[in-house]
C-alpha cells in the first residue's frame, strides 16, 4: 500500500511537471498566433439528406436479407428516375412561361408609362413584399433548410464563424427556406452576444424563416441569441432564462494595506472608473456600477420583448432558469422538441443543408490546440486518479 501512495505522488509530480511545460508551451504559441494577421476560411455545407440515408441504408445492410436488400434498392431507383423526369418536365414547363412572361412584360413596358408616384409607391409595396415572411415552397417544391451550429463560451468566439455563416446563407436563402441554429451557451460577455444576436436578426430582416434549436443550455447572452428566432425548440430537460446581468470581482485593498502596498489610480472623468480590484471602492462608485447594471438589463428586458411580444418579460427577468417544460409554459420557448428529431422529421419534405465556416490552420496553431487538449485532458485524468485513491483511502 506504501508502495502504491509513493508511486502516485511520483505520478503526479511527473503529470504536473508535463503539464506545466504544455501550458507554457501553448500561451507561447496562442500568444504568437494572436499578433499574426488572421488567416481567411472557406464555408464547407454537408448534405445532411444524403448523411441520414448512409445511416438508414447501413443499418439496413445488417438487418435485411439479401433479397429484400435488393428489391428496395430496385425500388428506389425506380422512384428516383421517374422523380428526375418529372423534375426535368417542370423545368422545361417553367423555361416557357418564363419565356413567355418576358415578352408580355417588354409589351406591357412599350405601352404603358406609369406615372412617377406611382412607380414609386410600386418600389415601396414590392420592398415590403420581399421583406414579408414565406413560410412554405410552392406546392410541390421542395423547401430548403440551412443548419447552423452555435457553441457559446464567455465571449462568444464562435461569433466570428456565425456572421461567416450568415453572410454566406443570405447570398442563396429564397423566400420558403428556412435556417435552423443550433444553439449552446450559458451567456457571457454583453457587447459580444448583443453583436451575435444581431447576426441572427439578420435572417429575420431578409425575410427568411428563423428557428432556433436548444438541446442543453440557452441562459442570459445564449438566451438574448434565441429570443431572436421566429421559433424555439427546446429539449425536455434543457435550461432557459436567466434573463438578468452579473458583475463580479475580488477586492485586495485591506490586503495590500496589511503589507504596506499603496495602490495609486488615476482618472480623467467623475465615472472612468467606478470600482477596482485593488483601490477602495466608494459608495459612490459602487451605486453608479448597480446603476450601469440596471440599465443593461433594461435593455436587455426591451430587446426580449421586442421579439417575443407575447412573453411576459417582467415575470421572467429575474435571472431565474427554467428547464423545458416549465419554459414552454412561461412562454420561453414554442415547442418540445430535441434538435435531432426536428431535422429528421424535416428531412422527409426538404432539403437540409448544414453550413460550417471553417478557418486555416497552421503548424503552430495546431500544435497550439494540440497542447491545450492535453493539458485539458491529462486535468481530468489527474482528477479522476486523485478522486479513486481518495475512495480507496477512505
Amino acid at each position: 500500500m506504501e508502495f502504491l501512495i509513493e508511486y502516485g505522488l511520483f505520478l503526479a509530480k511527473v503529470i504536473t511537471i508535463v503539464v506545466a511545460l504544455l501550458v507554457v508551451v501553448g500561451f507561447i504559441v496562442a500568444n504568437r498566433e494572436h499578433h499574426k494577421e488572421r488567416t481567411h476560411g472557406h464555408i464547407s455545407v454537408t448534405n445532411l439528406n444524403e448523411r441520414f440515408e448512409q445511416m438508414k441504408e447501413t443499418l439496413l445492410e445488417a438487418v435485411m436479407d439479401k433479397h429484400e436488400l435488393t428489391q428496395r434498392r430496385k425500388k428506389q431507383a425506380k422512384e428516383k428516375k421517374a422523380q428526375e423526369k418529372a423534375l426535368q418536365k417542370k423545368h422545361k414547363a417553367e423555361a416557357k412561361l418564363s419565356s413567355r412572361e418576358k415578352v408580355q412584360h417588354k409589351q406591357l413596358e412599350s405601352t404603358e408609362t406609369p406615372l412617377p408616384e406611382q412607380a414609386e409607391a410600386d418600389a415601396e409595396s414590392g420592398e415590403r413584399d420581399s421583406r414579408a415572411l414565406v413560410t412554405e415552397k410552392p406546392a410541390g417544391e421542395r423547401g430548403r433548410l440551412f443548419v447552423l451550429h452555435f457553441d457559446g463560451d464567455i465571449k462568444a468566439s464562435a461569433l466570428e464563424q456565425l456572421r461567416e455563416e450568415v453572410t454566406a446563407i443570405l447570398q442563396v436563402a429564397e423566400p420558403g427556406d428556412e435556417v435552423v441554429v443550433c444553439l449552446e451557451s450559458p451567456g457571457g460577455m454583453v457587447a459580444n452576444y448583443g453583436l451575435a444576436a444581431s447576426q441572427l436578426a439578420r435572417v429575420r430582416s431578409a425575410g427568411i424563416q428563423l428557428t432556433i434549436s436548444v438541446d442543453k443550455v440557452a441562459a442570459s447572452g445564449g438566451y438574448m441569441m434565441a429570443c431572436v428566432a421566429d421559433r424555439i425548440l427546446a429539449a425536455p430537460f434543457a435550461m432557459l432564462g436567466s434573463i438578468g446581468v452579473v458583475a463580479q470581482l475580488p477586492n485586495f485593498n485591506r490586503l495590500l494595506k496589511r503589507h504596506d502596498v499603496d495602490f495609486e489610480l488615476f482618472t480623467a472623468g467623475a465615472y472612468k472608473r467606478t470600482v477596482t480590484m485593488f483601490g477602495e471602492n466608494t459608495v459612490e462608485g459602487k451605486e453608479k456600477f448597480q446603476s450601469d447594471l440596471e440599465e443593461i438589463h433594461a435593455l436587455f428586458q426591451h430587446f426580449v420583448a421586442e421579439y417575443r411580444p407575447q412573453l411576459d418579460v417582467a415575470k421572467v427577468a429575474t435571472g431565474e432558469v427554467w428547464f423545458g417544460q416549465r419554459a414552454l409554459d412561461l412562454g420561453l420557448v414554442d415547442e418540445l422538441k430535441t434538435s435531432d428529431e426536428y431535422l429528421t422529421a424535416r428531412a422527409g419534405d426538404a432539403d437540409l443543408y448544414q453550413v460550417e465556416y471553417k478557418e486555416k490552420t497552421n503548424i503552430a496553431k495546431r500544435f497550439g490546440l494540440a497542447a491545450q487538449a492535453g493539458v485539458e485532458s491529462a486535468a481530468a485524468r489527474l482528477f479522476s486518479r486523485l478522486e479513486a485513491w481518495r475512495h480507496q483511502a477512505q
